[in-house]
């Protein structure tokens, strides 16, 4: 079984190269994967995460050069939610202020010291001040998600899918917010704030395509896979190989698109862990393109 969780979460983005700059240079992120988009070749897939591109640390992007921004609305994730130190918080803020970062004045939410913020397209992130999360190589650094948070007409449909299937249990309630947690230390939480009739989300830079979910293996995601088509009468695609972890995804009663990814077999596996994100990495049917696959894409420093 698995420390049942956030796996990554995807979104679009704007130019690459701002995009790179942004989350390795400004949040202090790792670029642990450089590889396309499979079904868009023509477009990156940049994952960020820990050192070691652990589950429930991993951003990753679709970067389009003239991407239109995306609205926030109703069906989608609303925002996404790093852990820090809580000591970290004030650091963050001079951080955020000396690199042009919009963000808010931190607020109290569910008892802990939340900082807003958005990244160059707009995307709404936030930073979670937690106490005793051990010691890493820098005392202010991201350890990974705190959880995402989901815009929903209600909550009571899409939390069944999170209890039954996911592996959540519901924590607390505020407002019109109802948080979820599981086991998992890093992207454990997901918060629904059910809004009623609202307008509807519009994709583009800005914007979470998808969240991903943990299973350990094949076994765990097919039987997750089952679950939702016999008790919840969902339809979940046939499995798909991203190289670094096997995938199904389903839309949950929200409109939010859910993905259950396997935990294996991890980003060191076409390449050593140290050099993680050095290098294009393409899947094997798209190697003999390899060279117009380059032709087009921009340069990334």
């Amino acid at each position: 079984m698995s420390a049942h969780g956030l796996h990554h979460v995807t979104a679009y983005s704007g130019p690459a190269q701002r995009n790179l700059d942004f989350y390795r240079r400004v949040l202090g992120l790792r670029l642990v994967k450089k590889t396309v988009n499979f079904d868009d070749p023509g477009t990156y897939h940049l994952y960020y995460g820990d050192e070691a591109g652990n589950p429930g640390t991993i951003l990753t992007f679709f970067p389009i050069e003239q991407a239109a921004r995306g609205r926030l609305g109703t069906g989608e994730t609303q925002e996404t939610a790093f852990t820090v130190p809580r000591a970290s918080i004030a650091a963050w803020m001079d951080r955020f202020a000396s690199h042009g970062v919009a963000f808010e004045t931190p607020v109290q939410r569910f008892g802990e010291t939340v900082v807003r913020f958005t990244d160059p397209d707009g995307m709404s992130l936030a930073l979670v001040g937690i106490d005793g999360l051990g010691e890493t190589t820098s005392s202010e650094a991201i350890r990974g998600f705190h959880g995402v948070t989901l815009r929903l007409t209600e909550a009571c449909p899409t939390a069944a899918i999170l209890t039954d299937v996911l592996g959540f249990t519901e924590r607390a309630r505020e407002g019109a917010f109802v948080r979820l947690g599981s086991d998992a230390k890093l992207g454990g939480l997901v918060t629904i704030e059910a809004v009623g009739e609202a307008e509807r989300g519009r994709p583009g830079a800005g914007t979470v395509h998808h969240i991903a979910f943990r299973a350990a293996d094949d076994a765990e995601q097919e039987a997750m896979a089952a679950r939702l088509r016999e008790r919840h009468g969902l339809s979940v695609t046939e499995q798909r190989d991203r190289n670094y972890f096997r995938s199904v995804y389903f839309r949950e009663p929200g409109g939010v698109l859910f993905e259950i990814a396997t935990d294996i077999p991890g980003f060191a596996f076409d390449e050593p862990a140290d050099a993680l994100g050095e290098a294009l990495k393409l899947p094997s049917g798209l190697e003999a393109h390899r060279a117009r696959i380059e032709a087009v894409l921009p340069r990334l420093d």
